[in-house]
């Protein structure tokens, strides 16, 4: 490669962004063709091919990713070099790529995240939403800065990152409106053989559930498991069973889903992590997102 093709370089930027050649014909106005025989130059050039065909879909090759990263970062070089001339000033945001595991409350990651937003310094929040072990996945290839996550790093992982603490939450349940006083007396024992929503049973919410349960000696009456916490409530919002979610976000999922508290659950809680690439904390905005979520989350 003595000399670099940027249009190439584009190109090839442009479908890892977007996830597919078909994306990127829409953002580069080019027919999947041209974007093709870019791509195909590029990769003579680099001397390895830099992505994959996996079923329909294109997946980066470990060269790709290498190769994405810079190109990451000449582009953004150049959307601030463009700022600059213009106005005088670099207008340009930096980019927080972040991981949010699923199984975690949408609003617990919002209030989170939320901090970064309203930073002195521009900031472009990137959310990315999957399983934890996908996500340490990207995190390991400088795809995310960060991943947020309601457990450590699973152990026999070969992924080098650090779990930092971010605080926890005390778990409660929650009934739709009107329904909520016949468990508010004798509870815990009201909820044995009542109508309930509770995660999968790969959530260690979940599993502290369960435990917490046979402890009190109660068996309620499982109706549907969920992956994801927001669809649990719009169903415990139906009427369809009593739902547990974080008591630190009580006020919100009781005025968004018209429901009421009914009890904690005592000695359950939900931790919050913050994984890194690294082990002493660099990234400006993560340092922010840790200090804010350990001086106010722990409810």
């Amino acid at each position: 490669m003595r000399h670099l093709n940027y249009n190439h370089l584009l190109y090839f930027w442009t479908v890892a962004r977007e996830g597919s050649i078909t994306k990127a014909t829409q953002s580069l106005h080019l027919t999947p063709q041209t974007i093709s025989g870019q791509l195909k130059l590029l990769e003579e050039a680099v001397g390895e091919p830099l992505f994959n065909r996996v079923g329909r879909g294109l997946v980066m090759t470990e060269t790709g990713h290498m190769v994405y990263q810079y190109a990451d970062e000449i582009f953004t070089l150049g959307a601030e070099l463009t700022s600059r001339v213009k106005t005088g000033r670099v207008v340009v945001p930096a980019l927080l790529a972040v991981g949010v595991v699923n199984s975690i409350p949408k609003l617990i990651a919002s209030r989170i995240l939320q901090p970064v937003l309203q930073s002195d310094i521009p900031i472009r929040l990137v959310c990315r939403e999957g399983s934890l072990e996908n996500l340490l996945s990207e995190l390991a290839v400088h795809q995310l800065d960060m991943v947020l996550s309601d457990r450590v790093i699973p152990s026999g992982l070969s992924v080098k990152a650090f779990s930092h603490p971010l605080g926890s939450s005390k778990i409660a349940f929650f009934a739709k409106k009107g329904t909520t006083r016949q468990y508010e007396k004798n509870f815990p024992h009201s909820l044995d053989k009542a109508p309930i929503l509770l995660p999968t049973i790969d959530n260690p919410i979940r599993r502290a559930l369960d435990d917490w349960f046979d402890q009190e000696g109660i068996s309620p009456t499982l109706v549907a498991e969920f992956e994801d916490s927001a669809l649990m409530k719009v169903f415990g919002e139906a009427g369809s069973g009593i739902f547990p979610a974080p008591t630190a976000i009580s006020d919100e999922v009781e005025r968004m889903y018209q429901c009421r508290r009914i009890a904690p659950a005592i000695d359950v809680q939900e931790k919050y992590f913050a994984i890194s690439p690294e082990r002493k904390l660099k990234h400006p905005s993560v340092v922010k997102i840790i200090e804010n979520a350990r001086s106010k989350l722990l409810l």
